[in-house]
């Protein structure tokens, strides 16, 4: 019986150490990138999070379109935004790694159009 109280104890334990490790992201994020043309760019993440579930919304000063599919776990982050490039509905995907106040992301189509376009993300100070 004690030993079955100390194997819950510490699954306890390490079920709390797991949930204070995961990365906290909620909030805005800034990601500068340049476009074809060379002219800089700018994408606004706002990131919502409840779990290891991400919702919000990316912005591209034109246009504010949702995030979906969104996962949160650790210090990885993935999800997908969807939005219309001349008549024609784009699907995006993005994957990356949390390392304190940057995300290092991945944007790559879901069509496997283009090349993949690497991105740094920051909050704002």
């Amino acid at each position: 019986m004690k030993s079955r109280m100390i194997f819950l104890m510490a699954g306890l334990m390490l079920a709390s150490a797991v949930l204070l490790w995961a990365a906290d992201v909620t909030g805005k994020w800034v990601a500068q990138f340049q476009a074809r043309n060379g002219q800089a760019r700018e994408i606004t993440f706002n990131f919502k999070v409840d779990g290891e579930k991400l919702t919000g919304t990316m912005s591209t000063g034109q246009r504010e379109n949702p995030i979906s599919d969104g996962v949160l776990k650790g210090d990885e982050i993935s999800f997908t935004v969807t939005t219309s490039a001349r008549g024609n509905e784009v699907k995006m995907n993005f994957k990356g790694k949390i390392s304190g106040d940057e995300i290092k992301l991945t944007r790559t189509r879901a069509d496997g159009g283009g090349r993949p376009l690497e991105l740094t993300a920051k909050r704002p100070k």
